[in-house]
């Protein structure tokens, strides 16, 4: 079918160019401008109007939080850096919830619209159906409802957006969904700390967030800034995962630590939280992904997985 009507332009846009910015919309960082600014002039003038104007101004611009529709809990799976293997993780986890707890409904969405994996990671291609109250029909395999701007163009077409156009498609992908009745709505983060992590956070109750890292210094430093960042907007973490911890020879056996050894753990430690588990430089993890058929699907009984739960 066509590109369903809630997301109208969608193909164009993501291969003709950029989006125009509209007026009206307040960021992190507008904020930050107008907490400068009226504190500033506050403390040196002392008038209580200033304050006022300020806190009136901080009250419209800051989202309130709405539940999405049929959805009890929400987690997110967030990284700092790219390359540290997160949509994987957040594939097995949504696929691991709902083997552990076979009565549960689960759902994915894949918020990064850039760079969205899910498609490939679930074996789903197609355009989502719409209902008659035109709300988009996730795609389903293994039992988990599946919803990604991967299903809205073409394979291999660029999404050239500016920061507005993203956040009103992560707005859709968020609110224009049909998601029935879920009790977990797992939410795999594009990397870093920018717009679209904060409007998820701002705009829906988050039971947790997860980070992932390798053990490399250089993931690590955008690890403790993501998990900052969560703090901030006062999302609970829920814990790291050190990924891509230890290579096993397949031939001879010796493990080594390709990404150094135990720095998430450090890094849990230096952050007060709890160490979710760790997960090896396996090649069934990336072969099983690359192929549509996720390692808790594809071996539930190898060593992988277990570290993976």
């Amino acid at each position: 079918m066509a590109l369903p009507a809630v997301l109208p332009g969608l193909r164009a846009a993501a291969t003709g160019g950029a989006g125009q910015d509209s007026a009206g919309d307040v960021t992190v960082s507008s904020t930050a401008i107008y907490n400068g600014f009226f504190l500033n002039k506050s403390s040196s003038s002392g008038d209580e109007s200033l304050r006022d104007k300020r806190a009136r101004i901080l009250s419209r611009g800051l989202p309130k939080q709405k539940p999405i529709e049929g959805v009890k809990q929400v987690v997110v799976v967030a990284s700092g850096k790219g390359g540290v293997g997160k949509s994987t993780t957040a594939v097995n986890i949504a696929l691991a919830l709902a083997a552990n707890e076979s009565t549960k409904e689960v759902g994915l969405l894949d918020a990064d619209i850039y760079g969205p994996s899910i498609p490939k990671m679930m074996n789903l291609k197609g355009n989502p159906e719409l209902t008659p109250k035109n709300l988009m029909r996730p795609l389903k395999n293994y039992g988990i409802a599946c919803m990604s701007m991967g299903f809205l163009i073409e394979e291999t077409a660029p999404v050239v957006w500016r920061g507005l156009m993203v956040m009103s498609a992560v707005e859709k992908l968020l609110r224009q969904v049909d998601w029935g009745q879920l009790d977990y709505l797992v939410i795999d983060m594009p990397p870093g700390t920018g717009d679209v992590q904060l409007s998820v956070s701002q705009n829906i109750p988050i039971a947790g967030a997860v980070i992932i890292s390798t053990p490399q210094d250089v993931a690590l430093l955008d690890a403790h800034k993501g998990a900052e960042m969560f703090r901030k907007v006062h999302v609970p973490v829920l814990g790291l995962v050190q990924n891509m911890s230890v290579f096993q020879c397949p031939k001879c056996k010796h493990e080594t630590h390709i990404f150094g050894a135990d720095g998430v753990r450090d890094l849990a430690k230096t952050l007060g939280l709890d160490i979710l588990g760790d997960i090896p430089l396996h090649v069934n993890i990336r072969e099983s992904c690359d192929s549509g058929q996720p390692v808790v699907v594809a071996q539930p009984q190898s060593d992988a997985v277990v570290k993976v739960d």
